[in-house]
């Protein structure tokens, strides 16, 4: 059987912000498209391997109905006549990770969890990525959220990844609104990690500010935009950080 995703994966939550991130990447095009799930006031999950989404998002339907991850997860597995193929690690409001790594996922796989996020991933180079994963992860401290799940994927990636290769990756957080704060994918290219930090620099730098001034569940009408309307005026390569291009 050949149907599986490849991946090493991280699910966290913010100890400072409360805000549910996850991050994947992976030698298959578009892992961000079918691996991440967030619900507001919920949890985030990544499900990986033989990809199954509705192993996520009955975990999280759990989750919103009440229960801990852990026993969210555990219900959805039992539901899952293919579970043995499945990966997945889950992350609710409360910080409490949970995570399944099934017997017959392609070697090297596992996973770690820990009080505030849990990373997995199968078909590593060895134990050693998930291990630098979690590291770069907790020596964050204070950073972004978004910040430490990249510097957790660049981790991976150093200590060998994926051992077909490399392809996509993606990378989303959630914070207090309906949709996500920051929603990254890299669908197709040779380093799509160090690609995705490119554009998480540009993004930070243009689209982030541009963002703050959109309508908010506490801020229905949005906030005055101030400079950031002068701001995306300029051509992309004008802007902060550049990217883009000029009309020819």
């Amino acid at each position: 059987m050949r149907q599986f995703a490849g991946t090493y994966s991280i699910v966290a939550r913010c100890h400072r912000t409360g805000e549910l991130g996850c991050a994947v990447a992976s030698a298959i095009p578009a892992i961000g498209s079918i691996c991440l799930f967030l619900h507001r006031g919920v949890g985030a999950a990544c499900t990986q391997a033989w990809v199954n989404p509705y192993l996520a998002l009955t975990t999280l339907r759990g989750m919103r109905d009440g229960s801990s991850a852990a026993v969210a997860l555990n219900q959805a597995l039992a539901e899952d006549w293919r579970s043995d193929h499945r990966q997945i690690g889950v992350i609710g409001v409360h910080g409490i990770a949970t995570a399944w790594t099934g017997s017959s996922c392609p070697d090297w796989a596992g996973h770690t969890t820990r009080s505030d996020h849990a990373v997995q991933g199968n078909t590593l180079t060895g134990a050693v990525v998930l291990t630098a994963m979690s590291a770069a992860y907790s020596r964050g401290g204070d950073r972004p959220l978004d910040e430490r799940l990249l510097r957790s994927l660049e981790a991976a990636q150093r200590t060998g990844g994926d051992k077909r290769g490399r392809q996509s990756a993606a990378l989303q957080v959630m914070g207090a609104e309906d949709y996500p704060s920051i929603d990254l994918r890299v669908d197709d290219h040779p380093a799509p990690v160090t690609e995705l930090r490119r554009i998480h620099s540009i993004v930070r730098a243009q689209l982030v500010p541009f963002m703050d001034t959109m309508p908010k569940r506490s801020r229905p009408h949005g906030a005055a935009p101030l400079g950031t309307t002068d701001l995306l005026w300029d051509s992309p390569p004008d802007r902060p950080r550049g990217g883009g291009s000029r009309t020819s």
